[in-house]
């Protein structure tokens, strides 16, 4: 008889349940518990068909999936079904022996370990032939349990479990001999086994704790993201080479804005350790109130100015986070268009169109403008938490509220790092929540057949998220609002909008840091008027790429419309007052959105049209791929060869050839020794906007107050100071300089070549009440307030202590011994250098610790 069959010569039952007799008295349910496929227990014997048990001993299955098995012999069939044996290994051929049986479930009696040996020694006594010995059900009985069953309503069968627990006990050389009956049906067991077995699969073996750990942290290396990491971060070396050759002592592009962005890293980083109440008090532009909201501040960056002082680890602060906010860049554009359904290759080419546009490297001086990469990062985190992308449009089954956290976490950190980039992308987000708002609910309301949900939890998340981006946008504006209120010079005017407002040539045109077209356009770039800020072209190949998406492309038709119109719309924008005056275009947003009117350079928002084309790019790269694929498909064997492999790699290699560059990397300035030694407030003469960047560079080994300073304006009283030193050092430039609470000048020999200073920096200083002192190759002027009483009263420190008069007389002796008297006056030092000392006690007018 066949499994699958009753004994009775019945129909087959249906497949995962236990065998139904077709006559006789009707079977009793076989056990469901112990196994999780449903019922797999041996067929009921409820028909009185007998068994020969031939002293074999036999339990109901007492663990889960235990499987009853009949011994094989010439006058009796197997009554118990395949499939338990075939899940557990428990037989072959309806062949069950007693190790294996053992082996997968520690087979026992109503719970007692001591039924196991009186069955096994049962089976010893009654078996003779191979596979004799039973693995489940209990001697001379009928079987009507299943597979985790328990025939709990057969005392009879208890009694005599019982009994031969008792017997075992009481019988300790019955222990030897079960012992030697366990081995004895182990050895026939191996006997009995199916020779064919040899040729089945092998039995998968284990692995050690060390091999599953080494297995993960493979996996994890070939995972898709960790390769997407560690290709960025190589490109980004690459393509921005030879920053990190001398990372401590070079900077891309000039030394100016670089300086001035890395004293930005490094004050953040040093004041939230040290004061961060005083954050957007800085010690540069002495002493203005909120100096560091004078320009984009690059706040997201301030974990890194934790680390190291001085100017050297500034500049190596910068070139790393410059190679690495390209690397993010790369890294973000990818995520974007995996997210929105583009294929590997794809989601590559718009990485690299994205991060090495030939218009960026223009900007490679302006690290903010650079630190773009989490705009595209946070769409994607966002788009993947609500479970929605281009291709395949709303799916409820991907919402995840993490990643809408953590997108809206990166959207923070990205308008930390400045409003030039961080406040066209606030708008955006918030257009974009508005408008999807709008269209969810008329969808919903009209149009859905069956109502899509959205979640609580995703709504809390978008709540908080959203607050806590706002929240971030509005604690940055406060500082800025209040540096308009005190410089009406701070604001744009449309007259400004103007001088940098790029005509259209400017998007065909690239910068001269470009290798492959920059010699070729230098005539077009002569003919713009400030070319570092008109020259546009995010790269014919990118234009090309984008116009075939246009046309042959994985996103849909309206989708493909859309891009195209978000291109046109920025490039719109991106011209500012050149299209038609920006009357009903940027001068708009100029006049009516708060906080517009602080953007200078309306071209940087030609970073939006580089993203939107190559998102377009992308769909047409991502077509072609499949197409390459589809024809390897047909081919024997299955694989596309080398040159259609290199055809789908072909654009990622030309976008990444049109972003090579040429820019240079000048050697960042030299920090005086006075810049060390010498405290503050002071002034460093000559004074300009790019002077006076290095000079914010050379304060952050102790940021002492510094009158100079250099940001996107300006203030009023620095220009008065620049002007009225011109004749420094005089008893006019002398006095203004006392009522700002300047104490040291510090005049720059190798600097003063053709300006007023050359002629009088060895002029002597008798009748000025200050001293002039050689330093290296910096000449240090110490002021001291003139003389307002006859008799000088002490002014007291910040800790409320007694200290130096402030206000010395005039014309005191240049070359003082080191061993003074000692009964002076109190309050005068006993031990003073040669010269006089380099600073009074703080409490001045205008210090630090007053403001």
């Amino acid at each position: 008889m066949t499994t699958g069959q009753s004994e009775t010569g019945g129909v087959p039952a249906p497949p995962g349940d236990s065998q139904r007799p077709t006559s006789g008295a009707a079977p009793r349910p076989a056990g469901d518990a112990g196994t999780g496929n449903g019922r797999t227990g041996a067929a009921d014997n409820e028909d009185g068909t007998a068994r020969r048990t031939d002293g074999a001993a036999a339990t109901t299955a007492g663990g889960p999936g235990a499987a009853a098995a009949e011994p094989t012999t010439t006058d009796t069939e197997p009554t118990a079904s395949g499939s338990a044996a075939d899940a557990h290994g428990a037989g072959r051929n309806g062949v069950a022996t007693v190790g294996e049986a053992d082996a997968d479930h520690g087979t026992a009696a109503n719970g007692k370990a001591t039924a196991d040996r009186a069955e096994a020694l049962g089976s010893a006594e009654g078996t003779g032939t191979p596979g004799k010995a039973g693995a489940a059900g209990k001697t001379g009985t009928k079987s009507d349990s299943g597979v985790g069953g328990e025939a709990a309503d057969r005392p009879a069968d208890q009694a005599t479990a019982t009994d031969a627990d008792k017997k075992a006990g009481d019988r300790p050389a019955d222990q030897a001999t079960a012992t030697e009956a366990d081995k004895k049906a182990g050895e026939t067991a191996e006997e009995a086994k199916d020779p064919w077995s040899s040729f089945g699969p092998a039995p998968e073996v284990v692995p050690s704790r060390p091999r599953r750990v080494v297995r993960a942290v493979g996996r994890f290396l070939i995972h898709e993201w960790t390769l997407a990491t560690l290709g960025a971060l190589a490109l980004a070396v690459l393509m921005t080479w030879p920053t990190l050759r001398y990372p401590l002592y070079t900077m891309p592009q000039d030394t100016w804005d670089p300086s001035l962005q890395a004293w930005q890293m490094a004050w953040s980083g040093h004041i939230l350790l040290a004061n961060p109440a005083q954050l957007w008090q800085s010690n540069s532009f002495f002493p203005e109130l909120w100096s560091f909201a004078f320009s984009d501040t690059l706040l997201g960056y301030a974990p890194a100015g934790m680390i190291g002082t001085g100017p050297e680890a500034a500049v190596l602060r910068y070139n790393i986070m410059f190679v690495l906010a390209h690397a993010l860049a790369t890294f973000g554009a990818y995520a974007l268009a995996r997210q929105l359904g583009s294929g590997r290759t794809g989601a590559a080419v718009a990485g690299v169109a994205y991060a090495y546009a030939p218009w960026l490297l223009s900007q490679a001086g302006h690290l903010h403008v650079l630190s773009n990469g989490g705009i595209p990062l946070a769409l994607a985190m966002l788009a993947r938490g609500h479970g929605w992308s281009l291709r395949h449009g709303y799916r409820p089954e991907r919402r995840h509220d993490g990643w809408v956290y953590v997108g809206w976490l990166v959207a923070a950190w990205q308008l930390s790092l400045g409003f030039g980039i961080g406040l066209p992308f606030a708008y955006f987000l918030g257009a974009t929540v508005l408008v999807t708002a709008v269209i969810w609910y008329v969808r919903r309301t009209w149009f859905w057949a069956v109502r899509r949900p959205f979640g609580t939890r995703l709504f809390v998340a978008d709540l908080v998220g959203g607050a806590l981006f706002a929240g971030v946008g509005v604690l940055m504006a406060i500082p800025y609002f209040k540096v308009t209120e005190l410089h009406s010079n701070a604001e744009r005017s449309i007259g400004d909008i103007s001088l940098f407002s790029p005509p259209a040539s400017g998007f065909v045109t690239a910068p001269a840091e470009s290798r492959i077209w920059g010699g070729l356009h230098e005539g077009a770039r002569a003919a713009l008027p400030w070319h570092p800020e008109m020259t546009l072209l995010p790269g014919f190949v990118l234009y090309a790429l984008a116009a075939g998406g246009l046309l042959f492309s994985v996103w849909k038709l309206r989708h493909r419309l859309l891009l195209l119109a978000g291109v046109l719309g920025t490039m719109v924008l991106a011209m500012g007052t050149r299209f038609f005056g920006g009357t009903w275009t940027y001068v708009p947003l100029f006049e009516h959105l708060p906080g517009w009117n602080g953007l200078r350079t309306p071209g940087r928002l030609m970073l939006w049209t580089t993203l939107l084309l190559c998102l377009l790019a992308a769909g047409a790269v991502t077509a072609l791929t499949e197409r390459v694929y589809d024809l390897a498909r047909q081919r024997i064997p299955s694989w596309p060869g080398p040159w259609l492999r290199l055809a789908t790699l072909l654009p990622l290699l030309l976008v990444a050839v049109e972003g090579l560059n040429t820019t240079p990397h000048p050697v960042a300035p030299t920090q005086p020794a006075a810049m060390r030694l010498v405290d503050g407030p002071m002034l460093v003469l000559p004074s300009n906007q790019s002077l006076d960047q290095h000079v914010m560079l050379w304060s952050t080994t102790h940021f002492q107050d510094i009158v100079n300073g250099g940001s996107g304006f300006t203030p009023q009283q620095l220009d008065e100071v620049r002007r009225v030193t011109q004749t420094f050092p005089d008893q006019t430039s002398v006095d203004y300089l006392r009522t700002l609470g300047v104490r040291n000048v510090v005049l720059l020999r190798d600097q003063i070549a053709g300006t007023p200073w050359e002629m009088s920096v060895d002029s002597p200083v008798d009748g000025l009440g200050i001293t002039r002192e050689e330093m290296g190759d910096t000449v240090v002027y110490r002021l001291w307030p003139g003389e307002s009483s006859a008799t000088p009263q002490p002014q007291p420190t910040q800790s409320g202590q007694p200290g130096l008069p402030t206000n010395l007389p005039s014309g005191l002796p240049t070359n003082l011994p080191s061993g003074l008297p000692t009964n002076l006056p109190s309050g005068l030092p006993t031990n003073l250098p040669t010269g006089l000392p380099t600073g009074l006690a703080t409490g001045g007018p205008g210090s630090a610790g007053g403001r």
